[in-house]
């Protein structure tokens, strides 16, 4: 199936019992050709976690959760077609990086879309429901992490509004030694 109108899904938050469409939007997302330059983590890894770790991650960003949101889009029939999360990061602590977090924001990651739904507008609709999340819950701007060589991501990202920040942020053990910081203040 493809996009022909955005009627055709919705978009919303998950639930913590979705687990398992979770794990498998996330294991089919690691497979994909850009997969190495997109995520943090391998197909081999996220697929010997135990259930207990997808329900975990479910759970944390779940409608109701307050320090992270999982935005899906889904048709009828209940196949997931994309997501992300956005991810809230407190002023005064410690980012991921080792970057000092210094106003209250949100981090974007684990962004996906089915092959067949990309360029359909699909990862815009998924931004702006990540992005109403974050404006409604007081966050101040909100940032993610792209890998210089992914110019499929960065194009979609720049379309939903974000811009690089200039900053490089290291990436040891990673597809590179860095990727860029790409933001959208409110």
């Amino acid at each position: 199936m493809s996009a022909t109108a955005p009627g055709d899904y919705v978009i919303r938050s998950i639930r913590a019992d979705e687990w398992p469409a979770v794990k498998e939007l996330r294991l089919r997302a690691l497979r994909d050709p850009l997969a190495h330059l997109a995520f943090l983590e391998t197909y081999e890894v996220a697929a010997a976690r135990p259930d207990s770790y997808w329900q975990e991650r479910a759970a944390t960003g779940a409608e109701g959760a307050s320090g992270a949101r999982q935005i899906v889009a889904e048709v009828p029939g209940g196949t997931w077609l994309g997501s992300l999360t956005v991810l809230v990061e407190e002023a005064g602590t410690t980012d991921w990086a080792g970057f000092s977090v210094e106003r209250r924001q949100g981090h974007v990651v684990g962004v996906y879309v089915r092959p067949e739904w990309r360029g359909s507008g699909l990862t815009k609709a998924l931004f702006d429901a990540g992005l109403e999340w974050a404006w409604a819950s007081g966050l101040e701007r909100v940032r993610l992490i792209v890998h210089p060589d992914n110019a499929r991501a960065q194009g979609a990202y720049r379309k939903a509004g974000f811009a690089p920040s200039g900053r490089k942020v290291p990436l040891v053990g990673g597809p590179g030694d860095h990727e860029l910081e790409f933001v959208l203040e409110r």
